[in-house]
C-alpha cells in the first residue's frame, strides 16, 4: 500500500511540476521573465547532478562549470557556424574581425548538428569518466577532491581566455539562430523555454529512480563509510564514478540550453565563481534531498537577479551570508528545516527508547552528523 500511494505522489508531483511550467509560468510571465526562468532551470538541471553526486555520493563536487562550459561552448560554436553559413562567410564574424581567415580543424565537425548532440553528450560523459576513474581509484577524496575539481574550473577559464579562435575573454555572442529557428522570434525563445523545462523533468525523473535504486543504497553507503562497503566486495570508486559521470553529463546538457536561451557563453560564465554558485544553491536548498538542490538552484538565482536590480553591489555579500547561515544553523539545508523542527520537538519531549537509524530520513542523518 505504501509503495502505491508512493507512486502516485510522485506521479502528481510530476503532474503539478508540468502544469506550473508548461501552463501557468508562460501565462504570466513576460517573455523576457519566462527566459530568466528558462536560464535558472539550467541551473537547476546542473543542482540535480550535483545533489546526486555530493548529497548522496559525499562527492564535494567545485569544478562543475567545466562540464557546463564544455556543452555551452560545444554549442555555441554550432550556433555560431550556422550563422555564418546564412551569411555565406567562411567563418564567424568574431574571427574576421580577429583576421582568421580559414575555420580551425577542431571547428568544422561542429558544422554538424547531429555531430554537435553527440559531442555534448559523450565528450564531458568521456572526461568526466576518465578522471573520475583516475582519481577514485587512487582513493583521492574530501578536501583534496574539492581541491582538485576546482582547479579544473580554474584552468578550464584560463586556457578559454587565451584563445582568441574561441572568442577570447569575450567568448561567443550573438547567436541568432537554433537549428534553423530564429531566436529573434519570441515564439521560438518560449520553445527554448519549454526544452529547458522538459529536460529538467526527465533529470528529476532519473535521479529519483537512482535514489530509489540499489545504486542509489549503495551510494548512501559510500558516502557514509567506504571501508565498510569495500569490505563487503563493492569497489566505491565505480560507484563515484558512475554519480561523478551523470553530473557532469547533466552539467554539459545544461550549459548546452544554456548558451542559446542567455545568447551568450564568456569564460566568466564556466570558472570557479559560477561552481562555487552552483554549490551555494544545492546547499542551502537541501543537498541529501531530490528537489532540494533543484528549489535552491532556482531560489538562489531569482535572488540574485531580484536583488541585483535594487542593490547591484551588494547581492555577493547577501549570497555569502546566505550561505554560513545555512551551513551553520541548518546542516540540511532549507528541505530540512521540517526534520529540524521535528528533532528539537522530540527532544523536548520525555526519552524514549532510541530510535532505529534505518527509520531517519537523509535529512535527518545529514543533521545529525554534522
Amino acid at each position: 500500500m505504501r509503495t502505491i500511494i508512493g507512486r502516485w505522489q510522485t506521479w502528481a508531483g510530476f503532474a503539478v511540476a508540468a502544469a506550473v511550467l508548461f501552463g501557468l509560468a508562460p501565462a504570466v510571465l513576460s517573455s523576457f521573465r519566462l527566459g530568466l526562468l528558462g536560464q535558472y532551470l539550467c541551473f537547476a538541471i546542473v543542482a540535480a547532478g550535483i545533489g546526486l553526486a555530493w548529497g548522496r555520493g559525499g562527492m564535494l563536487t567545485l569544478g562543475q562549470g567545466v562540464f557546463f562550459g564544455l556543452g555551452a561552448y560545444m554549442m555555441g560554436m554550432h550556433l555560431k557556424i550556422a550563422d555564418a553559413e546564412i551569411r555565406k562567410q567562411a567563418v564567424p564574424d568574431f574571427m574576421q574581425i580577429a583576421g582568421i581567415p580559414v575555420l580551425p580543424s577542431y571547428w568544422e565537425p561542429f558544422s554538424s548538428a547531429a555531430f554537435t548532440l553527440f559531442a555534448i553528450v559523450v565528450i564531458p560523459t568521456a572526461i568526466a569518466a576518465l578522471l573520475g576513474l583516475g582519481v577514485f581509484k587512487r582513493r583521492v577524496k574530501g578536501a583534496y577532491f574539492a581541491i582538485l575539481s576546482q582547479a579544473l574550473a580554474a584552468a578550464l577559464a584560463i586556457l578559454l581566455v587565451g584563445q582568441s579562435t574561441l572568442g577570447g575573454s569575450n567568448g561567443l555572442n550573438g547567436f541568432r539562430t537554433f537549428f534553423g529557428f530564429k531566436l529573434s522570434d519570441p515564439v521560438n525563445r518560449q520553445m527554448l523555454y519549454f526544452i529547458a523545462a522538459g529536460t529538467l523533468l526527465v533529470v528529476v525523473a532519473v535521479v529519483r529512480q537512482l535514489m530509489h535504486s540499489r545504486y542509489g543504497e549503495l551510494l548512501v553507503a559510500v558516502r557514509d563509510g567506504e571501508e565498510r562497503v569495500r569490505f563487503l566486495g563493492y569497489d566505491p570508486a565505480n560507484i563515484k564514478v558512475v554519480a561523478y559521470t551523470l553530473a557532469a553529463l547533466f552539467a554539459s546538457i545544461a550549459g548546452a540550453l544554456f548558451a542559446p536561451i542567455i545568447g551568450f557563453i564568456t569564460p566568466a560564465q564556466v570558472g570557479v565563481v559560477p561552481s562555487i554558485a552552483f554549490l551555494i544553491g544545492v546547499a542551502i536548498g537541501g543537498r541529501t534531498t531530490l528537489l532540494g538542490p533543484i528549489l535552491g538552484a532556482v531560489g538562489v538565482a531569482w535572488a540574485q537577479t531580484a536583488f541585483s536590480e535594487r542593490f547591484p553591489s551588494g547581492w555577493t555579500y547577501a549570497q555569502g551570508l546566505l550561505f554560513i547561515v545555512v551551513v551553520g544553523f541548518f546542516p540540511a539545508g532549507l528541505a530540512g528545516l521540517g526534520t529540524l523542527v521535528k528533532r528539537r520537538k522530540r527532544a523536548s519531549e520525555p526519552p524514549g527508547p532510541n530510535p532505529d537509524p534505518d527509520s531517519l530520513d537523509e535529512a535527518e542523518k545529514v543533521g545529525a552528523s554534522s
